[in-house]
């Protein structure tokens, strides 16, 4: 297992569209992703050990950003399941059920929105605002294998909600950390 690190905010650059399948049966585009004052991407799985340290933190989080500051969040699983057996789509909808997911569980099979996006690692979070533009790529919290302390600062918490407000995402941001993309060979 590779642990990675999220490049630098490349601030202002548009969503890429996409067209995946949920664990909810229904496709998704990014339009219907979209909130009111921005969208979270986020690209996790089921098997790092980064993601699921978080998972109860993410799910919080993404509830209350879409509740209360008008910011939806849709995960992407772009992992090969042929490597790793616990990221297959059946796994998907049953930790999207057992975690009562407030956002999309999507697949990307092709794993090329995650080539689009430019993922590196899972968790990879890309903030947008209102606009779709790129305002926060950054940690959820100082959480890595094991979760942070309960009071730790909620950066991406706070980082959307100043973009839901501003428009604008902070300039300081610290990078996500976690597990490689596991890319197919014929992808990489």
């Amino acid at each position: 297992m590779v642990s990675l690190t999220t490049p630098v905010c490349d601030f202002d650059r548009p969503a890429i569209d996409f067209r995946l399948p949920g664990v909810d049966g229904k496709v998704w585009t990014l339009e219907q992703c979209k909130g009111e004052n921005g969208l979270l991407v986020m690209f996790i799985c089921n098997h790092c050990p980064y993601v699921k340290a978080i998972l109860d933190r993410l799910v919080r989080d993404t509830r209350e950003l879409r509740d209360e500051w008008g910011v939806n969040s849709v995960a992407i699983m772009s992992n090969d399941p042929a490597e790793y057996a616990e990221d297959s789509f059946e796994n998907m909808r049953r930790v999207a059920a057992e975690n009562d997911f407030p956002f999309p569980y999507l697949f990307d099979e092709s794993q090329q929105v995650a080539k689009d996006y430019g993922a590196v690692c899972t968790p990879d979070f890309f903030g947008y605002n209102k606009d779709l533009r790129l305002q926060y790529r950054g940690r959820l919290d100082a959480s890595r294998k094991q979760a942070a302390p309960p009071d730790a600062r909620r950066d991406l918490f706070e980082a959307m909600k100043q973009v839901a407000r501003t428009g604008r995402g902070p300039e300081e941001q610290i990078p996500s950390m976690g597990c490689s993309i596991k890319w197919r060979e014929s992808v990489q």
